[in-house]
């Protein structure tokens, strides 16, 4: 009940920091009788800024993916600060998934493939007992070939929301930078990106998961979820 709840809280609080609250600032206080169009950008980004490092202080573990959106963050400020053409953050937008698209790629050729760290992580899964099984049925190559082919897959996603930040962020900012105007269509791209963007490159991801873990039902002959941390053995 309590990680239940400390999940809704952590889900309600990414939203609330990360969309709803920059949204409202955008939208409501960019004029100039107000906070005006910088101070509002400074203003709205400094949540989604604060809560990945009071997150980051929280796990207390170094998230690549977390220092990331700060960075990203940063940049969205200082190209609305600088008053840079729109077309920076549109490619910025674009930039930055389609980095970690090309990242997943790269290192499933390491010893440590993004999306084996994602999906097979030790907190949550038995992966060396799943290992042990696959070893014993003499598939695991062939779980390391579906395991390839869920990287493409996740890969996948962060290109196809890498086109799609892009595109949404060319539509929205059509403002001069500095105005009002361009600070409202900032929180607008804010507000359309989790429905736009997000739920089409999770529903992807979550393809990729359920490919993965229907492997192994096949590969092993046991449900995926005898291998999750807290099940019997």
């Amino acid at each position: 009940m309590t990680e239940t709840k400390q999940k809704k809280g952590g889900l309600f609080g990414n939203l609330a920091f990360n969309i709803i609250i920059p949204v409202l600032i955008l939208s409501k206080l960019s004029g100039e009788d107000n906070l005006g169009p910088a101070l509002s950008i400074v203003v709205a980004l400094a949540f989604p800024i604060a809560y990945g490092l009071w997150d980051l202080k929280q796990s207390g573990k170094f998230n690549a993916f977390s220092i990331l959106g700060i960075v990203s963050v940063f940049l969205t400020g200082g190209i609305s600060l600088l008053e840079l053409p729109s077309e920076y953050i549109a490619i910025k937008e674009a930039a930055i998934p389609a980095l970690i698209g090309i990242a997943v790629l790269f290192t499933q050729r390491t010893k440590y493939p993004i999306v084996k760290m994602i999906i097979l992580n030790r907190e949550v899964i038995r992966t060396d007992d799943l290992y042990e099984v696959l070893s014993d049925h003499n598939h695991t190559d062939t779980f390391e070939e579906h395991l390839k082919m869920a990287s493409f897959i996740v890969a996948g996603s962060f290109f196809v929301s890498s086109v799609l930040n892009y595109v949404l962020a060319k539509v929205i900012l059509v403002s001069p930078p500095g105005t009002p105007e361009f600070a409202e269509e900032l929180g607008h791209m804010t507000a359309l990106s989790y429905p736009v963007i997000a739920l089409p490159s999770t529903v992807i991801l979550m393809f990729a998961i359920w490919y993965l873990f229907s492997q192994v039902k096949k590969l092993t002959g046991e449900s995926f979820e005898n291998f999750l941390v807290g099940a019997e053995k």
